[in-house]
């Protein structure tokens, strides 16, 4: 199912997420370590790997907002508080506000650094946001670094939030983004027959 319904989203949607997920975990690895490296010649391909994903980040995620509307968003489950649901709205429009200010950030980082030219994947040269500025190459990185971490906690947040509904409320909103190949099986009432999963 490409498209999401009123009770589960879409493989696209779930495609997307997941995706989006995965590559910030690997993003966050690869800068946690990249910043301890020493600077030398050798770490460069290191370096123009991680600006190449972020790239790919920011990518994904106009695309995901793109979809986003033209797929339905899936009803929230009954007995969802109000302030529930539109909390859940505020956290999502902050996530998506995040997946494009921390990758941009960086290119803006990158641009204003101007250390050298950049590429995507060594494939295709991408252009820098502005000219090289010395005297806020400093303060681009402070904002780069501490997106990620508001990111992270942002994230942790949601990741949580998920979690509790799915195992402790057992309303299935972690569920519903469960990719296709976990879902074993549901019960006429749209909950998992094992394990939580729906």
């Amino acid at each position: 199912m490409l498209k999401s319904d009123s009770s589960r989203w879409g493989s696209l949607a779930k495609f997307f997420h997941w995706t989006i997920v995965l590559l910030i975990l690997a993003q966050g690895t690869i800068g946690l370590i990249m910043v301890g490296l020493p600077k030398r010649p050798d770490v460069i391909p290191i370096f123009s790997f991680h600006k190449s994903l972020g790239l790919t980040i920011l990518f994904l995620a106009a695309l995901r907002l793109g979809w986003r509307a033209f797929d339905p968003r899936p009803d929230d489950p009954p007995g969802v508080p109000h302030w529930q649901a539109l909390g859940a709205r505020a956290g999502h429009a902050v996530l998506y506000g995040l997946l494009f200010a921390q990758p941009l950030s960086g290119w803006w980082f990158d641009s204003v650094a101007a250390l050298r030219p950049l590429y995507w994947f060594g494939l295709i040269e991408v252009p820098h946001l502005t000219g090289p500025d010395k005297a806020i190459r400093d303060f681009a990185g402070e904002v780069h670094e501490t997106l990620f971490w508001v990111l992270v906690a942002v994230a942790a947040g949601h990741a949580i939030i998920a979690l509790i509904h799915q195992f402790v409320e057992h309303d299935n909103i972690l569920g519903r983004m469960w990719p296709a190949w976990l879902q074993p099986g549901k019960s006429n009432t749209g909950r998992s027959t094992s394990g939580g999963h729906p």
